[in-house]
């Protein structure tokens, strides 16, 4: 595949846009693997690019049962931010930040990243003294955090209200400038062409639909599209986890699937150019590129596999979006659409050898898949090819729960519907 250029994009102009090439080949399924990733979405297509990229191994096929990109991560609110309390997520989450940054370059591809902030209202003392904690639990790893005033919250974004109909005032707000968002379906076409120029198979239309086992140890996949045996087999299928699962005979594992709605209104002339969060609520809004307002709440309480939701959590962002911007009352919600989430019990990922020999499991990312993506792929590839944790995700095991180590960001229990 040719580089994207300047000089490439002016050669094609050309002539007429009528040479460019297929982003990533559509190779037949080979019958055996080094490692065989069941999944396409954002972290098994970069867990398969790191893996060829830094371990050197490209023996590895990518098996997606519908296109690449039709799952969650393109079905996401795109922000990604690294502002976490506990020093198990801090790590972590700044690293893929920091991964972020120069993601674009690595990949040759415009993920369109853009760092506009990510501000948290706070709509009480008590509040803006929890967010005063982490911002300085962030700034003690060297994470950037800025403690904002009611005055300056509101200068920052002239059409919030920052009174909230006089009942939910802003007190203040804690803002991350570096955080921001990015393009969801580009990330997942930048790690899909990236992969496949290192010699990595994506095998679209292709479900599995059970596993080959030695005993305990899974030796390969079963699917649409005929057997394939590997070495080793990676699951990374968000809320689809607990039904893969269930062909290799693991009934049981410490998440849940509920779907999380999202919601883009018309596009409206740019107001606001950053994220912002309400406190008193659960709602995370920006303004995209075409000037759609792009939001989410809170996940359905009820365990589902459909990607669609019920309407008291549509009258729930409604309110709450309305409530912060009086003036969007009238603007047009243009669609929604939902997202299956795989929630865990402490509302931390899972990323980890097993449960079986030969299996390899990166789960329970619940409202923070997107913003993982490039360190889970980093993280995972390292944990498949070394058959180790890698430093950033030796806490995130399948067994702290039985061991009671839960990494609690939320300090709410371990019941998933309230991560």
């Amino acid at each position: 595949m040719a580089e994207y250029s300047l000089l490439s994009l002016l050669r094609n102009a050309m002539s007429g846009n009528a040479d460019w090439k297929p982003a990533w080949r559509k190779p037949e399924p080979k019958p055996e693997y080094d490692v065989v990733i069941v999944g396409g979405g954002g972290h098994g297509l970069s867990t398969a690019y790191y893996l060829a990229k830094e371990h050197g191994v490209t023996n590895v096929a990518v098996l997606e049962r519908g296109w690449l990109g039709q799952g969650n991560i393109g079905r996401n609110t795109t922000m990604i931010r690294s502002n976490y309390l506990l020093p198990q997520n801090q790590h972590f989450y700044e690293h893929s930040m920091k991964m972020w940054e120069d993601l674009a370059h690595e990949l040759n591809y415009n993920v369109m990243f853009s760092q506009r902030g990510c501000l948290n209202l706070a709509n009480s003392p008590s509040q803006l003294d929890d967010f005063a904690r982490r911002g300085n639990a962030m700034r003690h790893v060297g994470i950037d955090a800025e403690l904002m005033t009611r005055e300056q919250v509101k200068a920052f974004i002239p059409a919030l209200d920052i009174d909230f109909g006089g009942r939910f005032p802003v007190y203040g707000g804690m803002i991350q400038r570096r955080a921001g968002t990015a393009r969801h379906d580009a990330v997942a076409w930048g790690y899909a062409r990236a992969a496949d120029r290192r010699g990595v198979d994506l095998i679209e239309n292709c479900e599995v639909t059970g596993f080959h086992r030695d005993g305990d140890r899974i030796t390969g996949v079963s699917t649409s599209r005929g057997d394939i045996r590997a070495k080793k087999v990676a699951v990374v299928v968000a809320g689809n986890t607990g039904a893969v699962m269930k062909l290799a005979g693991i009934d049981r594992l410490p998440i849940e699937s509920h779907v999380l709605q999202a919601f883009v209104s018309e596009g409206i002339k740019p107001f606001m150019d950053t994220v912002v969060t309400f406190g008193a609520g659960h709602l995370y809004v920006t303004q995209s590129d075409k000037g759609g307002m792009v939001f989410g709440g809170d996940i359905d309480g009820y365990n589902t596999y459909a990607q669609r939701g019920n309407l008291p959590i549509v009258e729930d962002v409604m309110s709450e979006l309305c409530a912060m911007f009086p003036g969007l009352a009238r603007v047009r919600l243009l669609r929604s659409w939902g997202g299956v989430m795989d929630m865990s019990m402490d509302g931390s990922p899972i990323i980890a050898a097993g449960p079986l020999p030969g299996m390899y499991l990166n789960c329970g990312w619940c409202y923070g898949g997107f913003k993982a993506t490039p360190a889970s792929g980093l993280c995972f590839a390292h944990t498949i090819a070394r058959d180790a944790p890698h430093p950033l995700t030796a806490h995130f095991t399948l067994d702290r729960f039985n061991r009671g180590y839960v990494i609690d960001e939320k300090g709410q229990g371990s019941t998933p519907r309230l991560h």
